[in-house]
């Protein structure tokens, strides 16, 4: 089974505005509590993506690569509003962030997350992060599609 450990976090001032990015837009098939099914078009790059349902900062998280012109259909199938951001990967002391910048009537969030091998990994944190959000439903990306950060 494929896990997912992931710790999220809010974004502070402008240094992690570095590079160019990669534009997501990604839709959900499901956005039940227990599982999620979504659909996201990565640059030039399409994927399917289940997940289960959180237990702390873990979850059961199956993705696959499909092809771009699947992926297009599929997100005209999704749920509510499609979610648009710019992505960003960045290193910090040997940890890997994705840094995300959201569009649309998300736009003015900025969350960063990383990946880690256990929930109590130690990691060194950026200057530019913020508080922590990863217990806070309302960043999920599955409910800034139905209740997005402009609403709030």
């Amino acid at each position: 089974m494929g896990i997912e450990i992931e710790r999220k976090f809010l974004v502070t001032g402008s240094d992690w505005r570095q590079g160019a990015g990669t534009v997501f837009s990604q839709g959900y098939l499901n956005r039940d509590k227990q599982r999620t099914v979504r659909v996201r078009i990565a640059g030039a790059q399409g994927f399917l993506t289940i997940k289960g349902a959180n237990q702390g900062a873990t979850r059961a998280e199956f993705e696959y690569e499909i092809p771009l012109a699947d992926a297009e259909q599929l997100l005209a199938l999704c749920e509510g509003p499609i979610i648009q951001k710019l992505r960003r990967v960045l290193v910090h002391a040997g940890s890997s962030w994705e840094v995300d910048e959201f569009e649309g009537l998300n736009a003015g969030l900025v969350v960063a997350e990383i990946e880690l091998t256990a929930e109590d990994q130690a990691f060194e944190h950026p200057a530019w992060l913020g508080r922590e959000v990863t217990d806070d439903a309302r960043y999920f990306n599955s409910n800034l599609a139905t209740t997005p950060f402009s609403a709030w």
